[in-house]
């Protein structure tokens, strides 16, 4: 059996539990304490040196890193395929993929630093509101032309290209962004959220958010109790938005944390 390091509201671990879904690859999954405080131990920080979701455990082998463990499952399980079948179409959704889980994922990272954990109010918040609600409009253009005029990211049929937009497009729609209705963006998202594969994976997610809607969340990052990871795209998001002084505000208060170093 399969299991996943994980938790549900993560896109990057929703991304492989649908291409697991869709390999019809049995799995169990693993919520690992310690992620919310910085304090993760034990065997998945042995599978995730980083203590990031997802990492997999496949009998004796161990894989950390969304797209690393999408390129195991698609060599150890290659039936049905996940990446197209010519060299540039590969690249294409490669690219694609790299682009939703840093420069995207930012986004909705930061709406939710702003709207879930109370890092800015007022005009600071309106600003970086602001800027992320017409960077996701840039990139709702961006997605639209690299869709074209295909039925999915990847091609002719669901695949790699697709598992590594659908959950960011989802956040984006938590967050009251959706892709303008009759886009072609917004059929495509109509689509995706149709296989059992999607479903499934975004019901876990609307389950965690709920079950996760605690009203002092915001006091828990305040008093130092919950540490958000700050690394590299998201950091980059926060300075280059205007929230820089949430940036110096958060290491003053031992509420924001970065990746462990290894050993």
């Amino acid at each position: 059996m399969i299991t996943l390091y994980d938790h549900p509201l993560s896109p990057y671990a929703q991304k492989v539990k649908i291409a697991l879904r869709e390999k019809g690859l049995a799995f169990e999954t693993v919520s690992p304490g310690g992620l919310g405080a910085g304090g993760a131990e034990g065997a998945f920080v042995a599978a995730s040196p980083r203590a990031e979701v997802p990492a997999l455990v496949d009998g004796e082998v161990s894989v950390f890193d969304s797209t690393i463990i999408l390129e195991y499952l698609e060599d150890r399980y290659p039936d049905p395929p996940m990446l197209p079948a010519s060299p540039a179409d590969r690249a294409r959704v490669r690219m694609l993929e790299e682009v939703m889980d840093t420069h995207f994922e930012a986004i909705n990272w930061g709406l939710s630093e702003i709207r879930w954990f109370r890092r800015a109010e007022g005009e600071l918040a309106e600003t970086l509101l602001a800027k992320a609600a017409d960077q996701t409009r840039g990139f709702f253009a961006w997605l639209e032309g690299q869709l074209g005029d295909r039925t999915w990211f990847n091609g002719e049929s669901f695949g790699w290209g697709d598992l590594a937009v659908a959950p960011y497009l989802n956040g984006s729609v938590g967050h009251g962004h959706p892709p303008a209705k009759g886009s072609k963006l917004s059929d495509w998202l109509t689509r995706a959220n149709a296989r059992p594969s999607v479903a499934a994976t975004s019901e876990e997610a609307a389950g965690a958010a709920r079950a996760s809607a605690m009203p002092n969340v915001a006091e828990l990052v305040e008093k130092g109790l919950f540490k958000r990871e700050y690394r590299d795209h998201r950091l980059e998001w926060m300075i280059k938005s205007g929230g820089a002084e949430v940036v110096l505000r958060g290491l003053e208060r031992k509420n924001i944390r970065f990746s462990p170093d290894f050993g």
